[in-house]
Order: C-alpha cells, then structure tokens, then sequence
C-alpha cells in the first residue's frame, strides 16, 4: 500500500492554508528544480492582519539566467493556481547582492 503525500505541518500564526502552502513549494520546485528553498514572510504571519499580499522568499544555490523572470513565472503560476491575490517573490542566488529585506525573511520567515 502506497503511503499518502507527507502534508506541510504550518505553524498556527500563519494565515495561509496547508494546500496553498503545498501549492507553493510545489510551483517553486517545478520552476526552479527541488533544492530550491521558499519562505512565507511578512503580513501573512500575523494573526492580528487581515488580507495582505502573500510574500515569498525563495534562495536556490546555483545563479539563475534571470531572476527578474523566474520570479515573475513563480508569481504568476502561484497565481493562476491559487486564485486572484498578490504574490510578491524575493528571489535570491549566489550573485544577488545581500539586501536587508534577505535577512529579515531568512530570520522571520517560516520554511514551506
């Protein structure tokens, strides 16, 4: 008997729900290959919010081509799959020069 996909298990202060989050790291894969890392930050991890765009950290270990285009292409499929809402995407390789935003992502930020 084959065992069922291992589901996220997501923190309690995240405002996003299991399956979005699968969707997410499963966009960011296909896109970027399975070593690349996606991190929800920003409003979606406060409890006390309401709505805010959905903010994603993603770091991959090898430099991409373009950044600006895979980024936009992993915003756009997060989109068409999870329905009509913001998706920003902090996209990072080993030649992205270092930005404050990087460190507060990697430090506030809960791995997918």
């Amino acid at each position: 008997m084959l065992n069922p996909p291992t589901r996220l298990r997501l923190p309690s202060t995240m405002r996003i729900a299991p399956d979005q989050a699968d969707t997410i790291r499963d966009v960011v894969r296909t896109t970027l290959g399975p070593g690349a890392r996606v991190r929800l930050f920003g409003s979606r991890l406060d409890d006390a919010a309401l709505g805010g765009d959905i903010d994603l950290f993603v770091e991959v270990d090898e430099p991409l081509a373009n950044r600006a285009a895979s980024a936009s292409r992993i915003a756009a499929q997060v989109q068409l799959r999870l329905g009509e809402q913001r998706i920003d995407v902090v996209l990072v390789d080993p030649t992205t020069p270092a930005q404050p935003i990087h460190a507060r992502a990697r430090e506030e930020g809960v791995l997918l």
